[in-house]
């Protein structure tokens, strides 16, 4: 097995690292990340400038760009033998619900699956205990199965563990995405040459965090395992739309 191991946090995460080791053995390992902390980067996609790629001692390449960046390098250029997978993280906080919008995490593994490779996301919903342990053998769990799941086309697996020894783990459930409240608000501050600058607002508590949500999930212990689609149509909605096109396209003729 192949695998490329990207994150949003930086190349010299504790999370990153924690990965790599755990999943030394399991099969060819490639490291390719960002230079620095892209945390919120989403799927940005640098296309105004060239990338440089800096190979480290430890092997693991470094890109001056987005976790997005990073994973279309890897697959589309740095290597000839191409990838059989790809997992993101493990990123140092939570991705539950709305936070997969805004993740580097989720977009870096987002991309390989748009590269036509399985791909999962990991996070640790840290309490700064910091048991990446945990995760990293989550993950090598997921992909030692003797049993491969396949999630179907555009889709990844977003995984969100708890922050305990392996021992206090409650076991795994498949969930459903939750959604937060709203942020709080910016937080304004002043440089040190007197303007004023803001900070983004820490992000909202669960608001549907109920039972079947990641959000529940963790919080009882048990590591989050929700299948994401990049499918992003509400297609519950189109019958709806449809018919109130089909009106607007009649008074169209009326006023004719």
């Amino acid at each position: 097995m192949r695998i490329l191991l990207s994150n949003d946090d930086g190349v010299h995460s504790p999370g990153l690292i924690a990965l790599y080791e755990g999943l030394k053995g399991l099969g060819d390992l490639e490291v390719v990340a960002p230079d620095r902390d892209h945390s919120g980067a989403s799927n940005a996609l640098t296309l105004n400038r060239p990338l440089t790629v800096e190979q480290h001692l430890s092997g693991f390449r470094s890109v001056d760009g987005t976790p997005t960046d990073c994973v279309h390098l890897a697959v589309n250029g740095l290597f000839r033998e191409p990838f059989d997978r790809v997992v993101s993280g493990i990123n140092t906080h939570a991705n539950l619900g709305d936070d997969i919008i805004y993740s580097g995490t989720v977009a870096a593994a987002t991309e390989g699956r748009h590269l036509g490779l399985p791909a999962i996301a990991v996070s640790l919903v840290s309490d700064g205990r910091n048991h990446y342990d945990t995760a990293a053998r989550v993950v090598r769990m997921l992909l030692e199965s003797p049993r491969p799941f396949v999630l179907g086309p555009r889709s990844i697996l977003n995984v969100n563990v708890p922050d305990v020894p392996w021992e206090e783990l409650a076991g795994f459930r498949v969930t459903r995405l939750g959604d937060r409240e709203r942020a709080e608000g910016a937080v304004p501050m002043t440089c040190p040459r007197g303007k004023e600058r803001y900070w983004i607002g820490a992000a909202g508590k669960g608001g549907d965090a109920g039972p079947g949500t990641d959000f529940h999930a963790v919080s009882q212990g048990y590591v989050s395992l929700t299948p994401v689609h990049i499918d992003m149509t509400r297609h519950e909605a189109l019958v709806s739309l449809r018919s109130w096109v089909d009106s607007l396209q009649a008074s169209m003729g009326d006023g004719a």
